[in-house]
């Protein structure tokens, strides 16, 4: 890539996308197509996947699913195990894709690669869906993208090429879809028929598909608008880390340091520190550079207020004129259980919200999510397994800065993790 395709690249910005679908839908097949003609792959990386002893493509062919599939159980296997991170650049923005695995079991790995996702890309095996019936997969993961607040989805309808191109199976397919995302709630969708095998419709438009006259998946990728850091958003501030030095003089320092999940904050901003709502000043904004007047979502910096008050790790800097905070020791929230040991109301958890940890107790299981008829249904017992996603009240020792996901994603996610074995449990979106 020359140097100016690069900066036009890093203009843009970059795309977090996920693949996501059922199993040997070609997930990580699309990828390494997608790689492979953007010119994202080194002459030795397919030289080692043309060496490779799990080799399952044809003599004259690469297997291009093996640039996803690193672990060795997964190129045994052929299928995908963990989340695999691949990254790529075409001349018009920068890529970071996520390669989700197909197998229920394997639900909780999807939920981690999409909860930073813009986009997903949703798979469909054309020669298994044929008939409009989609399989349990494609809503389950479907539903999570919507429960995540995925605003960009595209259906990639795959192994037309298996079917002689059939424009009548890609509008069966696309109009069943249609009828998911009405049930879930999606909003809008960008239905594509492709081959990932053949690379038809994935960068380079298919010369066997005339029929069809939208985008390529590369195109579709690359003209996502992404505004991460709308000014317009309250101001949400954790603060990570209390940076203090020269205490035992009077002009010693102490400021504040942390990441702008959302919002701006500037030098002389009124503002609160939550929980305990103690009102202070602004007095200077700090980055690696110096002082600046000002920053934004997404940036680093270190604040120093006028007052000497108590500010410690874990506490949200808000507006003073925000009346829209709440703060809580007990809320509402959509789980998906990630652990093989049940949900337990009489296990003690640990809650980690932002900068903030704290100790955390399941009061009560309302609802869980049916992915077979899309429905939420009433709980019968105060339990989740392993991928089910359900609505739980939470009580928490400390009060909380509770933002709704779909409003603030940056401070409306939290993890949950068993005090006794410190393994992730839960994933969950906080619902005012």
């Amino acid at each position: 890539m020359s140097t100016l395709q690069q900066l036009t690249a890093a203009d843009r910005g970059v795309l977090r996308f996920i693949t996501a679908g059922s199993v040997d839908d070609g997930k990580s097949t699309l990828i390494g197509r997608l790689l492979y003609d953007s010119k994202g792959v080194f002459a030795d990386q397919l030289q080692a996947i043309g060496r490779s002893r799990h080799h399952r493509a044809g003599d004259e062919e690469f297997d291009l699913s093996l640039l996803t599939d690193g672990l060795e159980a997964e190129r045994e296997q052929g299928i995908t195990i963990d989340v695999a991170y691949r990254y790529f650049a075409t001349p018009t923005r920068k890529f970071i894709v996520a390669d989700a695995p197909g197998h229920e079991q394997y639900t909780r790995n999807m939920v981690t690669g999409a909860s930073t996702a813009h986009a997903v890309i949703i798979l469909v095996d054309a020669t298994r869906a044929s008939d409009g019936e989609l399989l349990v997969q494609t809503r389950r993961h479907s539903a999570l993208a919507h429960l995540l607040g995925i605003r960009h989805i595209a259906v990639a309808v795959n192994k037309l090429d298996l079917l002689d191109w059939d424009q009548a199976v890609f509008e069966c397919i696309r109009d069943a879809y249609a009828a998911l995302a009405a049930k879930l709630g999606i909003a809008g969708f960008e239905a594509i028929p492709m081959s990932a095998l053949k690379g038809d419709n994935v960068v380079r438009a298919s010369q066997y598909m005339s029929w069809y006259q939208g985008p390529t998946l590369l195109q579709w990728l690359e003209g996502i608008e992404v505004q991460e850091n709308d000014p317009a958003q309250p101001l949400r501030f954790p603060v990570q880390w209390v940076a203090r030095h020269n205490g035992s003089q009077a002009d010693d320092f102490r400021g504040y340091a942390g990441k702008v999940a959302s919002g701006t904050v500037r030098r002389g901003d009124r503002i609160v520190v939550q929980p305990a709502g103690t009102p202070a000043t602004v007095a200077r904004v700090l980055t690696f550079e110096g002082d600046v007047e000002y920053a934004t979502a997404g940036v680093a910096v270190t604040l120093v207020l006028a007052e000497d008050v108590d500010v410690s790790r874990g506490d949200v800097l808000v507006h003073a004129d925000d009346t829209d905070v709440a703060v809580s020791r007990e809320f509402q929230a959509d789980v998906c259980w990630l652990d093989s040991q049940p949900l337990n109301t009489a296990r003690k958890y640990l809650i980690k919200q932002g900068t903030r940890t704290s100790a955390a107790r399941i009061k009560a299981v309302h609802t869980r999510r049916d992915v077979q008829v899309l429905e939420e249904r009433e709980a019968d017992t105060p339990t989740l397994a392993m991928n089910d996603i359900g609505r739980i009240t939470l009580a928490t020792r400390d009060a909380l800065v509770l933002d709704a996901y779909d409003q603030l994603p940056a401070t409306g996610a939290f993890i949950l993790v068993d005090e006794a074995t410190y393994q992730t449990v839960a994933g969950g979106m906080i619902r005012r």
